[in-house]
């Protein structure tokens, strides 16, 4: 029955989608043949073996492997300095390299490098690819550097040849283009229309370009060669080819798998696939091989749900090949140059910089970026990795040291980071500026302490008791200090981080030292929340008391509050709000039901009549999330929902959303139509809320203000969607609180 399933899965999906992929790869793989230097049979050859050989023994179910523009570089400057058949024993020497690693286990360890290195070698790689494909589309000849390419440019467009550049823009319009066109027309992908489209102008018009030369004996084998030269420099060749393509697999791999729901990637087996393909495409005379961003993530959006579509995309390969190679003849040289042209323009990805922007890694993809450009493609990655070693180390030994002046003279010092050699001279500087003789709560939230900083830290600690004062320390992460004080041996290395017993963590980040809940004489556990309401009462009660009796009389929230039931979503704290702020309504979806809708719902209503006419709310506010499952519910169209006949009623209600979220364009974004649909549902829930007479009427009065807002899970951030339905764009008070805090 299994086998039934999967057979019917592949026709229904694989074949479909493994047919879009074929139509997107053999174009792509003449362009990066042209990169490259090499035949132009090589890359056919290199997309058959990719999908074929990589596809089936592969770790991943829908990535499409191939030959990849982030390598042409390497490739062009082996085949100039060995020789093409030379350059196919280096191809299959890193295949091997790459099955060894894959045996023992190595993939997880390519991971480790830095992704702002690789974003930046692939950016430098399309500037290169970009500048050298433009000559040739202006119907002249690159020259061997990018600088020198760059600095020929004007000359070569006072010079231009109208016939090779009118190929090349009408090449370039097509695929800019391309994407806006109706969905209909898009089913053909835009680098075959734009070759079509290219090579039937110059065939009716007669334009004098440079036609694609392939040979009669294309599939005729020719052994290849063993390169001749200083093995040293042949064997770096090897492990940059097997390196490079490796991690840009492992990276692809990663990146696809969260763009479906199939089953995760096998790294290892990745690897290890990757190192076969790559043998028999060097063996056969294709070129390296590595997973493809732009041909797997084309895969999953066209709908492949198992490895048969990538394989099947090399069958129709080699079938094209076998069947309509005469048609590749056709193609001028220059379409395939500005194809090449615009896919390295699309390598510079700007939201691979705003994504390495988050975390402070834009050196490190500009530096790699500018040596791939003006040094070489090994250099600007020795120099990339170089940069994000440094900054490593520079945030391994960061430290913070805060100073707080509190009521009684007293002072409350906080330690953050780790505390080494390095940072001594600012916490010294930091410690003798506490006046001498006064208390002082020292907080020491450090991952690690070294023997220098301990001297330090215990010196300054003698020398102020001395003085009169005292120091009560408190380590709120590792007890290096205690340890250290009192001749223990300490640990060699960071220790695992202990969470901070703090109200905002969930039970599990604050059992620190205690340990699960203990039966009392062979009872039950205790149950979390009594533990928890014991904390409350020891630590927060007492604190709180005042506020809550001051409100025990009264509530008078500002705002009504409409969010998802979802565990994740804390609405006082990702508002920054307390006590009495909020009048909260939570509900599977964050959906607000249309006025008089079916299946009635009489406890959303309730709330909004209740807040609006008793309470006197300011601000309704509904807030979404990444990730919810039950838009996720309704993007199955009810199958998620199963067997749950409630949860499939209460549904019905978001139909609106998801007939807005198909109407609507996608907005440009990278996130997927999930997260979109979560976006859109909170705009759709703001309008549903002026279907209720009195929301409408406080509006349009301008006493009342519909807020629209997105909690994204993964980054802690709370974003303020556009709403022209709302009388104001930002709300005051609690909310824009939230928007500077996350």
């Amino acid at each position: 029955m299994d086998t039934q399933s999967n057979v019917l899965t592949a026709l229904r999906h694989d074949v479909p989608a493994s047919l879009v992929v074929f139509l997107v790869a053999v174009p792509l793989s003449l362009g990066i043949a042209v990169a490259s230097g090499a035949p132009l049979a090589a890359g056919l050859i290199a997309a058959i073996v990719g999908g074929v050989v990589a596809g089936l023994f592969g770790g991943s179910a829908v990535q499409v492997s191939g030959p990849a523009a982030g390598l042409s570089l390497v490739v062009a400057d082996l085949v100039h300095t060995y020789g093409w058949r030379a350059t196919c024993v280096i191809t299959l020497l890193a295949g091997v390299v790459q099955l060894m690693l894959g045996a023992f286990r190595a993939a997880r360890v390519a991971l480790a490098v830095s992704p702002a290195v690789i974003h930046g070698m692939l950016a430098g790689v399309g500037v290169v690819i970009a500048l050298s494909q433009l000559h040739v589309v202006l119907g002249g000849s690159p020259q061997s550097a990018a600088i020198d390419n760059l600095l020929e440019l004007p000359a070569q467009v006072v010079n231009l040849h109208n016939h090779a550049a009118a190929v090349g823009l009408i090449t370039i319009g097509v695929l800019l283009v391309w994407r806006w066109l109706p969905r209909g027309v898009r089913l053909v992908p835009g680098p075959l229309a734009a070759l079509l489209l290219a090579s039937t102008a110059a065939a009716v018009f007669g334009w004098d370009v440079t036609r694609v030369d392939l040979p009669d004996d294309l599939l005729r084998w020719t052994p290849p060669v063993l390169p001749a030269g200083d093995w040293h420099g042949i064997l770096a060749a090897v492990m940059l080819v097997a390196l490079l393509a490796g991690v840009e697999s492992l990276l692809c791999s990663v990146a696809i798998d969260g763009q479906h729901d199939g089953p995760r990637t096998d790294l290892d087996r990745e690897l290890r696939g990757q190192g076969l393909g790559n043998i028999v495409s060097g063996l056969l005379g294709g070129l390296p091989i590595a997973g493809v961003i732009v041909r797997s993530t084309t895969n999953v959006q066209a709908g492949a749900r198992s490895r048969w579509s990538a394989v099947l995309h090399g069958v129709w390969v080699l079938v094209f090949v076998l069947s309509f190679g005469w048609a590749i003849r056709l193609i001028p040289l220059e379409a395939l140059a500005a194809l090449l042209a615009f896919i390295g323009l699309q390598m510079i990805n700007l939201g691979h910089v705003r994504k390495v922007h988050g975390h402070g890694e834009v050196p490190v993809y500009m530096i790699t970026l500018a040596g791939v450009v003006v040094l070489g493609l090994a250099e600007g990655v020795l120099f990339g990795l170089a940069l994000a070693v440094l900054l490593a180390l520079r945030r391994l030994t960061w430290v913070s040291v805060h100073v707080r002046q509190e009521p009684g003279d007293r002072r409350h010092v906080t330690i953050s980071g780790s505390l080494t050699f390095l940072g001594v001279p600012r916490l010294t500087d930091e410690l003798r500026a506490i006046p001498p003789g006064v208390p002082v709560d020292l907080d020491l939230n450090i991952d690690f302490m070294d023997n220098a900083a301990f001297e330090a830290l215990h010196s300054w600690r003698l020398k102020h008791e001395r003085s009169g004062g005292s120091v009560d320390i408190d380590e709120l992460h590792d007890e290096w200090y205690s340890l250290a004080a009192g001749g223990n041996r300490m640990f060699p290395a960071k220790t695992p981080p202990k969470a901070h017993e703090r109200w905002w963590l969930p039970w599990a980040h604050r059992r620190r030292r205690r340990g699960s809940a203990v039966p009392e004489q062979g009872g039950p556990a205790e149950c979390e929340l009594t533990v928890g309401a014991r904390e409350f009462h020891r630590r927060a009660a007492p604190r709180m008391r005042p506020i809550f009796t001051e409100l025990a009389h009264k509530q008078q929230p500002t705002h009504l509050f409409i969010t998802c039931a979802d565990s994740r979503i804390v609405p006082t704290l990702i508002t920054a709000s307390g006590p009495g702020d909020l009048f909260v309504v939570r509900n599977i979806g964050n959906l607000v039901p249309r006025y008089g809708s079916r299946p009635h719902d009489d406890s959303v209503s309730a709330a909004i009549e209740y807040a609006t006419q008793v309470l006197g709310v300011r601000t309704i506010t509904v807030c979404g999330h990444s990730g919810c499952g039950a838009m996720a519910g309704l993007l199955s169209g009810g199958e998620k929902a199963g067997s749950l006949p409630g949860l499939r009623r209460w549904l019905r209600h978001g139909n609106h959303s998801l007939a807005r979220f198909i109407q609507s364009d996608s907005d440009g974004s990278d996130t997927g139509p999930l997260d979109r649909l979560c976006r859109v549902n909170v705009m759709q829930q703001l309008e549903n809320l002026r279907t209720h007479r009195k929301v409408a009427e406080q509006v349009a009065a301008g006493s009342l203000e519909l807020v629209g807002l997105y909690f994204d899970i993964p980054s802690a951030r709370v974003h303020i969607l556009p709403n022209p339905l709302a009388a104001a764009a930002v709300p005051t008070g609690a909310l824009v609180r939230a928007e500077e805090g996350p």
